[in-house]
């Protein structure tokens, strides 16, 4: 992809979350990283300072809201606010990972719906539209009373794949669980592949039981694909079940790698051969071993947006391979 937005309306800014991603996303936009500088008081209260004009601008923010999150939240928030205050024209959110997304709704009685919550904050902040890839349930979206752009990771992860040599009848994609079913046929579509699901049970918070396969998988190199994985438990216990099944090689993917807790260990001791993330969460040297695969969502974002700069449609970038 080549050409450049304007650079005399188009800024983008980085906070703490991701700032490799945002260079990536600002190289393919065509235009430099803006400056500002973030602080914390000695009491870990937030100031930010902008340090260049933004009157007038199509400003464009980018940051996960990933571990911290509720720091990483919070300095989106006051970034907001003080771009708002300084007549920035329209204020653009690029949340690569949405954070509390899993909390999505009342699945017992008394509990908050807190990516409601969240999204609440972001607008009444003075977002203007907000920029994303692969929310935990789609119909987040409707939490947002500003415009949403919904990106899609299945496509590059699929390049990866593809370049492998895995797709075609003879790999299976496989959900590891009900919900994931979409994601899933999206990436079969992709390689050509049937699907199979994982049946799984989850008695709390954190834990997961694998209950049955549905779904041949004997004799099949499989391809788990989730959102996310935060601490590996379901991405392990369905591996080791393909496993079980006959499945000839495991490879798993998500767009999103939290990888919190036992995650690490969990994916290195499981029958995963390769892991296949995107870099929508910075992944520290800890989490950069030889299973885990990073494909960049960087040009994907910043096609966006030119696009959106543009006033040209987005629909196209849902199944492209960037």
């Amino acid at each position: 992809m080549t050409g450049t937005c304007n650079e005399n309306n188009l800024m983008i800014f980085s906070l703490n979350s991701n700032n490799p991603l945002a260079e990536k996303i600002a190289k393919e936009a065509g235009v430099e990283l803006g400056k500002l500088s973030v602080n914390q008081f000695s009491d870990g209260e937030i100031q930010i300072n902008i340090e260049e004009t933004v009157r007038g601008r199509d400003v464009y923010v980018v940051q996960s809201t990933s571990n911290p999150v509720n720091d990483h939240l919070m300095e989106l928030l006051i970034m907001i606010d003080a771009l708002k205050r300084a007549s920035a024209k329209t204020v653009n959110v690029v949340i690569p990972y949405f954070g509390y997304a899993r909390q999505d709704r009342k699945a017992r009685a008394r509990e908050p719906i807190t990516s409601k919550l969240v999204a609440n904050m972001i607008s009444i902040a003075g977002a203007t539209r907000l920029l994303t890839v692969d929310l935990h349930a789609a119909q987040i979206q409707g939490f947002f009373d500003i415009p949403v752009d919904h990106l899609m990771g299945a496509p590059l992860i699929a390049n990866y794949f593809i370049d492998q040599g895995l797709h075609g009848e003879d790999v299976v994609v496989v959900s590891p669980d009900h919900g994931g079913v979409t994601r899933a046929r999206k990436l079969a579509e992709i390689l050509k592949s049937p699907i199979a699901i994982i049946d799984k049970r989850r008695p709390k918070a954190g834990v997961s039981e694998v209950m049955n396969i549905i779904g041949n998988v004997q004799g099949k190199k499989c391809v788990l694909i989730d959102d996310m994985i935060d601490t590996a438990g379901t991405i392990q216990n369905a591996a080791n079940a393909l496993q079980e099944k006959g499945a000839t090689a495991i490879y798993a993917s998500c767009t999103h790698p939290v990888l919190s807790g036992p995650a690490m260990e969990r994916i290195e001791n499981s029958a995963i051969t390769k892991l296949v993330v995107t870099d929508s969460i910075y992944l520290p040297d800890e989490a950069k071993i030889d299973k885990i695969i990073e494909v960049s969502i960087g040009a994907l974002l910043g096609e966006a947006i030119k696009r959106i700069q543009e006033n040209k449609p987005v629909s196209p970038l849902f199944s492209k391979n960037v």
